[in-house]
């Protein structure tokens, strides 16, 4: 028998669910390239929370597209392997062997981790690669980096048919060459920034550890224009690792990206609390763009 009596918090359910509607309404069908990373990635808990937001956008009407790296997990089966990592101006070198270690632990144990989690939520899945029907071909981005890749064609029809089956993809940032038998490795946030373009995706979310960007006081920006993103890098108050994260949401904005968000993947249901609430998340970049009403004042 069902209860009759109603708490505050099941009222507050209903109320929260109502309020997302007009959100709902204006991203069903839209494309949305998540960026997965971080101390997440390493906790199940958290790695489970973020599955169901994923599926739970798919239900909605999303098409969501997960883009992951997995620094850490290369870092550990390469130091197993007693394979030296060497470094030109703090970026690894990446040689054959090891990108043979970096396309095993993606492709193999976190994007089917990933894929798993996801399965375990109710949603559909499948993982790929940006090797897999030549959905991200590379160069090579610096030839003193060895397989380190830029992406330079990219071939995202895969993509579009695993939206029309209903199936989330899972995409591990390792992508073939312009040369047969080539592999490189191509940096998270680069990769889901090139297939966000590609895809002329409503949104890219950048799931970081951090808050979100920054301003000389240490306050969180919510807002950004480009001009205003590469002003702040100018004068220094952007700099060190949020420099890339940056430059990655600006050049998808420009390709056609409505919109990138640098956001605190630590926060519970940090894409949900973005995508359907009036209060967001992280910093958003984007060039002038109506929204559905007010946000983040």
């Amino acid at each position: 028998m069902r209860k009759q009596t109603m708490d505050r918090d099941w009222i507050a359910t209903a109320r929260t669910l109502s309020e997302a509607l007009p959100y709902l309404q204006r991203y069903a069908g839209a494309v949305v390239v998540v960026k997965f990373g971080g101390n997440a990635m390493g906790d199940e808990a958290a790695m489970a929370e973020f599955a169901r937001d994923i599926v739970l956008m798919r239900q909605v009407g999303v098409n969501p597209v997960v883009v992951h790296g997995g620094g850490p997990m290369i870092n550990d089966l390469l130091a197993r392997l007693g394979i030296r990592s060497e470094f030109v101006r703090g970026k690894r070198v990446t040689d054959k062997a090891t990108v043979e270690v970096v396309e095993m632990v993606l492709t193999g144990l976190v994007n089917k981790r990933i894929v798993q989690a996801i399965m375990d939520e109710g949603g559909r899945a499948v993982g790929l690669s940006g090797k897999d029907d030549d959905l991200m071909v590379c160069e090579a981005d610096n030839p003193e980096l060895g397989f380190v890749g830029r992406p330079v064609e990219m071939n995202v029809q895969v993509l579009r048919d695993l939206f029309a089956a209903g199936i989330i993809p899972v995409v591990a940032p390792v992508a073939t060459g312009m040369n047969a038998n080539e592999t490189f490795n191509v940096n998270g946030d680069t990769a889901a920034g090139a297939l966000a373009a590609a895809l002329k995706a409503d949104r890219l979310l950048l799931l970081t550890d951090v808050s979100g960007v920054k301003n000389k006081d240490g306050e969180v920006v919510t807002q950004l224009s480009p001009e205003e993103v590469r002003a702040m890098i100018a004068d220094g108050t952007i700099s060190g690792g949020m420099i890339p994260k940056v430059e990655t949401a600006l050049a998808a904005v420009e390709d056609g990206v409505r919109a990138a968000v640098i956001l605190d993947g630590r926060q519970p249901n940090a894409c949900l609390l973005e995508l359907f609430t009036d209060h967001g998340a992280g910093s958003i970049i984007r060039s002038t763009e109506p929204r559905v009403k007010p946000r983040r004042k």
